[in-house]
């Protein structure tokens, strides 16, 4: 029979070994944090996920990245600021994952950028939207993958100074993301058409809660010659039948950021706007060898046909490899060194992170809405490169904190 000490001696050497070997075996994977509002968002966020759980896959089946293949803690942020730096902290205090990414609201994406810059935490943000997160907000640890508000305005502006409409109308929802397209339209717009007016503003509150009926008559009221339209699915459903209803839309020039993304554009089915000029994304038009490529490979694992958010869950993770593999690590410095004018090949061809002031060059398309068998199309689109609308970077200082 052995003696106690021998046993304690035993026990201590296996636990030992045991514990190597859980280190070993974690630091076979790299670990990547992802947060985002599956629950609030769905509609958006299920094809976001398919998008990069495909290119977890490709990546994993190519042997990962420094011989490690990738393992993502997906955690769902409830679509609340609060809740999604709890989670934030969690999946890198307790889950220890190498990196953060995702998060899809303005709010919720600008409060984990805060986190981010405050742990010193790499951290991809994917799909938020405003501005804020690159330049008045931005720190040194966030990098912004998504076509940011700034962008997709500038984007719509050639279309909107050709149409040369002196009196517009704005609606939008009081929100961080409505808040910044609508700022970034009228201020690119101002300064290159001085004499328009905005006759009209409506800032809507979110969730479902729009009056259609009295927005759709203070337009009418108001006599624009143009409409900047910007809004979430629910409200924007609502409020486009309601003004197709008036014929507020009928004669006047309407523009409006996203609505050409199937997410946005297909649930209208036969009650599409036409002629309206937007950005979006035409999966099923877009003719070269990348998109192809990857319409092929999303297709065939899902079944479905991709989303704008598949692009972007796509791109993220592709994104994360390509900036691991240059790093040669995941060291948060060697990291935010190796993202500084990274490039990334994408479905929509390759794009660069921006040093200046971490925003990718990703672009969109731009085109009219119509309808084709019943349904919500884009026509007459072109892509524009992200990198020809964005601000130059001795204006980017401006716009940004000069301490990073």
């Amino acid at each position: 029979m052995l003696s106690r000490r021998p046993l304690l001696r035993l026990a201590i050497i296996g636990a030992f070994t045991f514990g190597f070997y859980e280190t070993a075996l974690a630091q076979q994977t790299i670990k990547i944090g992802e947060l985002n509002s599956y629950k609030a968002a769905p509609s958006f966020l299920e094809p976001y996920r398919k998008g990069w759980q495909l290119a977890v896959e490709e990546i994993n089946a190519a042997g990962g990245v420094l011989g490690k293949k990738f393992e993502v803690i997906s955690r769902d942020d409830g679509g609340n600021p609060g809740d999604a730096v709890r989670v934030a902290e969690e999946l890198v205090k307790r889950e220890n994952v190498d990196l953060l990414t995702g998060t899809f609201l303005s709010n919720v994406g600008l409060a984990v950028t805060e986190f981010a810059g405050k742990n010193r935490v790499f951290f991809l943000a994917a799909e938020p939207l405003t501005d804020k997160i690159i330049w008045q907000n931005g720190n040194r640890y966030t990098f912004r993958l998504r076509t940011a508000t700034y962008e997709q305005a500038a984007m719509l502006l050639p279309d909107a100074l050709k149409a040369h409409k002196k009196r517009w109308a704005i609606i939008y929802p009081n929100y961080e993301f409505g808040q910044s397209a609508v700022a970034a339209f009228k201020d690119l717009i101002k300064a290159k058409q001085p004499d328009i007016e905005f006759v009209t503003e409506q800032a809507v509150p979110m969730g479902g809660r729009a009056d259609a009926g009295t927005i759709m008559q203070a337009v009418d009221d108001a006599k624009p010659d143009a409409i900047f339209f910007v809004f979430f699915p629910t409200d924007l459903y609502k409020l486009v039948r309601e003004g197709n209803i008036r014929g507020t839309f009928k004669g006047r020039y309407v523009t409006s950021v996203l609505l050409g993304e199937p997410e946005y554009l297909d649930p209208f089915k036969a009650e599409a706007p036409v002629g309206w000029a937007v950005t979006g994304y035409p999966w099923y038009a877009i003719d070269t060898p990348e998109h192809k490529t990857f319409l092929a490979a999303y297709q065939k694992r899902w079944n479905d046909y991709p989303r704008q958010g598949s692009v972007v869950g796509y791109v993220t993770m592709k994104s994360l490899a390509a900036g691991i593999a240059r790093a040669g690590s995941t060291n948060t410095d060697k990291l935010v060194a190796a993202f500084e004018n990274l490039k990334v090949d994408s479905p929509f061809g390759p794009f660069v992170y921006r040093a200046s002031d971490h925003q990718s060059t990703m672009g969109a398309y731009v085109g009219k809405t119509a309808l084709r068998d019943g349904k919500g199309v884009m026509i007459d689109f072109k892509y524009v490169d992200g990198a020809t609308v964005l601000p130059s970077d001795e204006e980017v200082k401006k716009l940004r904190p000069a301490a990073n």
